[in-house]
């Protein structure tokens, strides 16, 4: 990074590309950028340094490809592959990048009226390559056999997916990132700087100033504010997520799935324990609470229900992260800004940022590099589709 001096004093940095934001999704773009032989200087900026309140590791972890639109079923297909070689991909020197990727299946359980939409739904999935299987209840049993099926009619399962640590994921990129020349400067961005049409950098809480002719938002669920200051409202809120982790006396017998039930109630294992949550109803706003009366009232009697091992179930934690909601369609928004030269946005992706972020990395990196998408296409998730009215509506939301 070059400084330049006026009189013995640091005025101003200069950089190439500035990243706002150092989770998954913002070390994604300059690990990829980097990895596919970008030469300049990256400056990363992450204002929390231990990633206490990162969205990323606050996540549930879930991978799949059970979505219900051809761009959000290709991504996580990309990704999904990119996943399986983490590990190796991430290594530095001895150490490889170990993300305890489970492949225990993702499954949506479905009552009857929900089963010809899940069928669309497959018929779709798998016509971009990814084996999801139309599952009648009887067959539910196999994969969960405490499962209770009364009230349900099949569900939607695909054996590849499942789930993974997320914090190790977002570890593993942005130490490659890292290793592979980007710096990383733990200060809060203030301001968006620009001029005449353009970006032109960043000024910190600190007082600096770094100038660059790429700007990248990926900033989560703080994303809107900067781009709001700069003139430039994006569609985005933050919504708390709660997850709570409990033990049951009895354990189960086979690992689960992430698994969804007809309520929107998740669950999945997390070692012998297990992890919940639900997209409840929430004012926008940043809050890290979270509450006992969350699983007592709304998780527990759901999960009792449907699992009889759950009933004797003991709260062992819980945590809340932050989605960056996407009011429009729930949807990520990706690539340049039609009113601003040099600004780049990946946002908005209302839970499902840890899971894209292989592929939005790898978009970004060529969208910057040659201006346009080679490997995957991710124009419909462009800024314009607002105005153009060119919503991505996306069925499987959770």
């Amino acid at each position: 990074m070059n400084n330049l001096q006026s009189g013995g004093a640091f005025v101003v940095h200069k950089t190439d590309i500035i990243i706002i934001g150092g989770g998954v999704i913002g070390s994604s773009v300059a690990y990829n950028l980097l990895e596919d032989g970008f030469s300049g200087e990256i400056t990363v900026f992450e204002k929390d340094k231990t990633y206490t309140y990162a969205s990323t590791p606050r996540s549930a972890g879930g991978i799949r490809q059970l979505f219900t639109t051809a761009i959000n079923i290709q991504i996580s297909r990309y990704s999904l592959q990119k996943y399986k070689t983490f590990a190796e991909d991430m290594t530095i020197g001895d150490e490889r990048a170990e993300i305890d990727f489970k492949q225990a299946g993702y499954l949506l359980l479905a009552k009857e009226e929900q089963m010809e939409q899940l069928e669309k739904q497959m018929e779709l999935q798998r016509s971009y390559g990814a084996p999801s299987e139309l599952l009648i209840k009887e067959e539910l049993l196999e994969i969960i056999p405490e499962l209770n099926i009364e009230d349900i009619h099949g569900g939607l399962f695909c054996r590849e997916d499942g789930y993974l640590d997320p914090y190790s994921v977002m570890q593993g990129y942005a130490k490659k990132a890292r290793e592979l020349g980007a710096e990383y400067v733990y200060e809060e961005v203030d301001e968006i700087l620009t001029e005449s049409g353009k970006v032109t950098g960043v000024r910190l809480n600190n007082g600096e100033t770094y100038k660059s002719p790429i700007v990248v938002n990926c900033g989560g669920a703080w994303a809107p504010e900067l781009s709001a200051k700069a003139g430039l409202p994006l569609p985005v809120i933050p919504l708390k997520r709660q997850i709570i982790q409990f033990d049951i006396e009895e354990p189960l017998k086979k690992q689960l799935p992430l698994t969804i039930d007809p309520t929107g109630v998740y669950f999945r294992h997390e070692g012998t324990q297990i992890i919940s949550g639900y997209a409840e109803n929430v004012k926008p706003g940043i809050d890290f609470s979270w509450k006992r009366s969350f699983f007592e009232e709304q998780l527990w009697p759901v999960l009792a229900n449907r699992v009889s091992n759950f009933e004797r179930a003991k709260i062992v934690g819980g945590w809340a992260g932050i989605y960056d909601h996407n009011t429009e369609d729930q949807n990520a928004i990706i690539g340049s800004h039609p009113e601003m030269a040099g600004y780049y946005m990946a946002v908005g992706f209302s839970g499902h940022g840890m899971q894209q972020a292989p592929a939005v990395g790898k978009g970004l990196s060529e969208l910057i590099r040659t201006g346009r998408y080679e490997t995957l296409d991710l124009t419909p998730l462009r800024f314009e589709r607002f105005a153009e009215k060119d919503l991505v509506v996306e069925g499987g939301v959770y």
